[in-house]
């Protein structure tokens, strides 16, 4: 196991929130990677399980041979590492697909970007840590912002499986901020990917196996706006940069930042999605999105700006 020494040197809160959005821009910017992937015939369950399982073999190496002590854990905290796999990598990308095939996208979307809500009442109920009222406004505000960017009410249908994945996918996304916030300051953070997702890509391989994947569609091409590139490419690409690296940058923020400002910021994913898919595959935004975007930015924004208060305990 690898224990930081407490005087070890933890990120500031401007680099630890600048580490925090670079890894939801990654982890956004495989959202139109991922289409292209799609659109040759991949399901998006077989993308998800080749993707973290690939992200898995790349990374526990690397890490075992340059940083082994990394992934040394004392066995009583077992349960922290299957909770962050289980939760933070598996659970976040199963229910949100279940709930994505029962409900419209936008339903979803906002469904499972509730987690902001839920860390914030965990940190409020159970740590009994008072937020700021201004926490709790920039958190309304990003989701109401969100609701408009995913424009919600365009084919919206109530469908009680579809809600609940969308819910599980919040409360799976909420144990992400929760448990690594817990684990980044105790160990190494290339240690808790590698183990979260090595978890993870076992989980989700039990559910869409990678290795059934077609074989012929690996040289098929995939088109993203004027690029070409074979699958398998793509699928690294993939696993690289929209699994490893993000998963690496949001557990160094959570380090300095605490996790009900880090869910926050989470938030910024689907709208990067959102001007990526305008970008890269001409899926114009109206003027609603527009609004919903600034209003969203303003949300996270207003949370930054009051977290520093949220360190205040209640009185005994």
């Amino acid at each position: 196991m690898v224990l930081l020494e407490k005087t070890a040197r933890a990120p500031s809160r401007a680099w630890a929130t600048g580490l925090s959005l670079t890894s939801w821009v990654l982890f956004a910017s495989s959202g139109p990677l991922a289409k292209a992937v799609m659109e040759t015939g991949l399901s998006p369950s077989a993308v998800t399980s080749v993707r973290i399982a690939l992200a898995a073999v790349l990374l526990v190496p690397v890490v075992a041979v340059l940083r082994p002590r990394a992934l040394r854990f004392r066995r009583a905290e077992g349960w922290l590492l299957l909770g962050y796999g289980l939760l933070g990598v598996a659970g976040v990308q199963l229910f949100f697909f279940l709930a994505v095939a029962r409900v419209p996208v936008g339903v979803a979307m906002v469904l499972a970007n509730l987690a902001p809500a839920l860390v914030a009442l965990w940190v409020r109920v159970v740590r009994r840590t008072r937020l700021p009222r201004l926490v709790w406004l920039g958190i309304g505000l990003a989701v109401a912002g969100l609701a408009l960017v995913a424009q919600v009410w365009q084919g919206a249908r109530v469908d009680l499986v579809g809600v609940a994945a969308g819910l599980a996918a919040a409360i799976c996304s909420a144990g992400y901020f929760l448990l690594g916030e817990h684990a980044a300051s105790r160990h190494d953070s290339f240690g808790l990917a590698a183990a979260g997702l090595a978890i993870g890509a076992v989980v989700v391989a039990a559910v869409s196996p990678p290795w059934t994947l077609p074989s012929d569609l690996l040289a098929a091409p995939a088109v993203l706006g004027g690029l070409r590139a074979p699958v398998w490419l793509a699928l690294v690409v993939l696993a690289v940069v929209g699994t490893v690296l993000p998963y690496l940058a949001g557990l160094r923020a959570l380090r300095a930042l605490p996790s009900a400002l880090a869910s926050v910021l989470a938030l910024v994913e689907p709208l990067v999605a959102a001007v990526l898919a305008w970008l890269l595959l001409d899926q114009a935004l109206g003027v609603m999105q527009l609004a919903g975007a600034a209003i969203l930015l303003a949300g996270a924004v207003l949370v930054q700006l009051a977290g520093p208060k949220t360190v205040q305990d209640d009185p005994e």
